[in-house]
């Protein structure tokens, strides 16, 4: 039987025809009317939300529950609570029984987003289900059968995970039944400029304006050859932007530029070249650099202000006005990158400053509350990689999970 490959792709707004996409929406559509569970994988913003709602629509559960689950946005501690339920006074809190998530899905499907971030115990859980059928709530010594289908997405190499005891190895062949794997924007050759076309015309019409277009071959070849490591939703965060911020309509490579960041910005210490003179888009970087010092430094702030209240002389000499740490040898590099910006009425003041003015600075002009700072620091890591959630908890140093409650928590969606 032939697959109606154009037909689904419209219907759930798939954009593209590189054959490996091509081929991961036929594999979903066979799929669809067993209840093998499918692994789906692929790096971050690659789309991967869509191939579990084809399984959902085309098979046999399509009038059962459709439910998606974030396992990374959930803490670790009610994790357990919110997939498989809880009974009264099971914990603090638990003032009544409550349903989890596989119980709610009964007869349906159940899509479990960021798999590789479930805890090792949850696993265990997990692992019973697809071998049985069978959970417990928390608190609870009785079985409940379930009749689900699981599909599930990660765009953690599970088989790295499995060899750092972070994923079990049995889990993993049970979820990988049937596999899909979704390419990266990066090897999707014209897709990605089918897709960007495709992001201007949806703007211009959300915001009644004329839509944008590429002006010749040179700002094609600048979109297929960027790395796009956010993927598809860089792209169309990219493609808004521009939309809205360019008055011109024609978009040409130079425009492009500006919001297609060569690769070398995307690594901190090339910002630390200070034989390299800083050009306008590392001006930029730099700034922003120099504002999350501002969070960097309040663990100093305490320090420094009992030595001030003490009337004690502080040397500038960076090895003894602040501890030797990280915070000490950015400051030195912004001191040693004033050679190149002698003439810059904006950065000059900034790496002119000795260490002991920065941090003096910082604290004069510090946010006022830890929350506002971590606040801070979460919005410019998502800033900085234009959405993409991996990468922004690997430079904070947080899980993703954490990662997920905090945006929560600061409604940073």
């Amino acid at each position: 039987m032939r697959v109606d490959i154009d037909g689904i792709k419209r219907r759930f707004k798939i954009i593209g025809t590189h054959p490996l996409l091509l081929r991961a929406v036929e594999v979903a559509y066979q799929v669809a009317n067993t209840d093998l569970a499918v692994l789906v994988t692929g790096e971050s913003g690659s789309g991967k939300e869509f191939f579990p709602q084809i399984i959902h629509q085309f098979g046999l559960r399509k009038h059962g529950r459709y439910v998606a689950v974030n396992c990374a946005a959930i803490p670790e501690g009610t994790i357990d609570s919110e997939l498989f339920g809880h009974v009264k006074g099971s914990f603090t809190g638990a003032l009544e029984n409550r349903e989890g998530y596989f119980e709610v899905a009964n007869k349906g499907t159940i899509f479990l987003d960021e798999v590789g971030e479930l805890p090792l115990t949850t696993q265990a859980r997990l692992l019973r289900i697809l071998e049985t059928g069978e959970f417990y709530r928390v608190g609870s010594s009785t079985p409940i059968q379930t009749d689900i289908r699981i599909v599930a997405a990660t765009n953690v190499n599970l088989e790295e995970a499995i060899r750092e005891g972070k994923f079990r190895e049995d889990l993993y062949y049970r979820l990988s039944t049937i596999p899909i794997r979704i390419p990266p924007l990066r090897e999707r050759g014209n897709d990605v400029l089918l897709l960007f076309r495709w992001f201007a015309a949806e703007c211009a019409e959300k915001y009644n304006m004329p839509p944008i277009q590429l002006h010749d071959e040179r700002a094609e070849e600048l979109l297929r050859t960027y790395s796009w490591p956010g993927n598809v939703r860089e792209l169309k965060n990219m493609a808004e932007r521009i939309s809205v911020i360019e008055t011109e309509r024609d978009i040409t490579a130079e425009i492009l530029e500006r919001y297609v960041q060569p690769e070398r910005q995307r690594h901190l210490p090339a910002l630390y070249r200070a034989s390299e003179p800083l050009v306008n888009h590392d001006k930029e970087f730099l700034l922003g650099l120099v504002q999350g010092l501002r969070v960097e430094l309040d663990e100093l702030r305490q320090v420094v202000v009992q030595l001030m209240q003490q009337n004690a002389s502080v040397d500038t000499t960076p090895s003894r006005a602040l501890p030797n740490s990280e915070h000490t040898r950015v400051l030195r590099t912004l001191a040693e990158l004033g050679a190149h910006t002698d003439h810059d009425p904006v950065l000059a003041p900034v790496v002119e400053a000795t260490p002991h003015e920065v941090a003096h600075a910082v604290i004069e002009d510090s946010p006022r509350t830890i929350a506002e700072m971590e606040e801070e620091m979460i919005r410019r890591a998502l800033l900085k990689h234009n959405g993409h959630r991996k990468l922004a908890a690997q430079e904070l140093g947080i899980s993703l999970r954490t990662l997920y409650r905090k945006i929560q928590e600061y409604n940073l969606e």
